[in-house]
């Protein structure tokens, strides 16, 4: 099952529902024992536990609780344990004791020489930057320090991802039951996430718009069965590029050829640059010879004129799953009526600047929502690219993926991009799968290209059939 990422009143709600075990402080005790362990862990993997220094910063409330009891556990295991408080009469009482009794030290600053500082600053209801204390303790530390944080990373909102200044930059963040929004949405932020099992049950009602995303046994990439023929798994069609700049058609009909084993068409004038490249694309210059496929990519370096956008509208007046890309989004952007209720699936592929034409207004700190109001305005699965790509569909459901990386911010790899997803359209894949499956593929592919190193789009496409047999392979 995809993973699922809560907003914060669905994780109070799941607390709530766990009954005694909220009231009684099991949850606490189980959380808190939770983030010692992860400490321990990484102060195992970097030299031993035993006489290691640990920071604990602790705000109000739950979240200092747990980093209090966290910290009394670790410094029960040998480990030198000093907390500052940044609110001295709110501080968990129960977890204040228990962090004085097993020896911790409560400093009016962290000392220097720290080998993990914890962040307890917020949990799930912080709301902004950090306060000017907070900032200050943070800003002081040694720039090596590793920062492990209760919860989530403090300053950055746990629904929306937003990332406000000042906020804590974590290393590794602790969670409990449950990823939250904040992990996918800001994952940069947030480290690597570890999900503690403490007993909080599944929330009973969702919230819209859900978000989720596939890992790598999830996907379920086509592939030829016993019966099939280039026919019945999918022949999709590029529209991209000229004669003059071919770069485009080659690209995403290079994509396409690599990702399904289908069938690719090509309709424009760098046909015959693309079957120099690709000769077993069946390219064309005209869209009445294109002959029949099951799902068209259009708009890479199609350009926006009248010709154009005749084009783009005798393809979006098919019947056909349609993929809208680039130039064909700037066509979109002045004439909405070509997609916005089209019965057909159609998938939108903006980056941001391309989302704020569409749109009028530029993205926000709230991709999430903005992403979903757009699609479930249009009635269209929207993709919206970038470090964590996110795909929306009429119902308001969202797909994330992240990257892991921006070895794919390149010109042209959205190109790639296109061509993946459209192969997998006409596959017969539903967008917003097709437009996730695809994310996930083109990511890999540029992260096996670069190996560390800066790439173009065409080495990040001579990586995506790697890439597909490398996650394949993890099925």
């Amino acid at each position: 099952m995809p993973t699922q990422y809560l907003t914060a009143d669905e994780v109070r709600a799941a607390e709530r529902a766990s009954g005694d075990l909220l009231a009684d402080g099991t949850l606490m005790r189980r959380a808190s024992h939770g983030v010692a362990q992860a400490v321990a862990a990484e102060l195992a993997r970097t030299g031993g536990v035993y006489g290691r220094r640990v920071g604990v910063v602790v705000g109000a409330g739950d979240n200092g609780g747990d980093a209090l009891f966290a910290g009394a556990e670790l410094a029960r295991r040998g480990v030198a344990a000093h907390a500052v408080l940044l609110a001295p009469d709110k501080a968990h009482p129960a977890g204040l004791r228990a962090f004085r009794a097993a020896g911790g030290h409560v400093d009016d600053g962290l000392p220097a020489g720290l080998d993990i500082v914890i962040d307890g600053v917020v949990g799930i209801g912080g709301r902004g930057p950090l306060r000017p204390g907070a900032a200050a303790v943070f800003a002081r530390l040694d720039p090596d320090t590793t920062v492990v944080a209760v919860d989530l990373p403090s300053g950055v909102d746990c629904d929306t991802g937003e990332v406000h200044d000042p906020s804590v930059r974590a290393d590794i963040t602790v969670t409990f039951g449950h990823p939250r929004r904040v992990h996918l949405l800001a994952a940069p932020r947030c480290g690597r996430v570890t999900v503690v099992d403490i007993g909080i049950p599944d929330p009973a009602e969702r919230v819209v718009p859900r978000l989720f995303s596939y890992s790598d046994d999830e996907i379920d990439w086509p592939t030829p069965g016993p019966a099939d023929d280039k026919y019945t798994q999918g022949v999709v069609g590029i529209i991209a590029g000229s004669h003059r700049y071919p770069g485009a058609a080659i690209l995403a009909s290079g994509a396409a050829v690599a990702a399904t084993s289908g069938m690719t068409r090509y309709v424009g004038s760098a046909h015959a640059e693309v079957v120099s490249h690709f000769p077993e694309v069946v390219a064309v210059p005209d869209l009445a010879e294109a002959g029949r496929v099951q799902a068209w990519t259009v708009g890479p370096g199609m350009g926006t004129d009248d010709a154009a956008e005749a084009t783009l509208r005798a393809v979006l007046d098919s019947d056909l799953p349609v993929l809208v890309d680039a130039d064909a989004l700037t066509i979109v952007a002045r004439r909405p009526e070509l997609v916005a209720g089209r019965e057909a699936p159609t998938l939108l592929t903006p980056h941001a600047g391309e989302f704020a034409r569409l749109t009028g207004a530029e993205v926000t700190a709230d991709r999430l929502s903005a992403v979903a109001g757009l699609a479930a305005k249009w009635n269209v699965t929207v993709l919206l690219k970038g470090r964590i790509t996110l795909i929306a569909d009429p119902s308001g459901t969202v797909a994330g993926n992240d990257a892991g990386s921006s070895w794919a911010a390149t010109a042209g790899a959205g190109d790639v991009l296109s061509g993946i997803a459209g192969s997998l359209l006409a596959a017969g894949l539903p967008p917003q799968r097709a437009g996730a499956y695809a994310a996930r593929v083109h990511a890999r592919a540029a992260a096996l290209a670069s190996r560390g190193a800066p790439i173009g789009a065409s080495n990040l496409l001579a990586a995506v059939s790697d890439s597909i047999r490398r996650l394949r392979s993890s099925t």
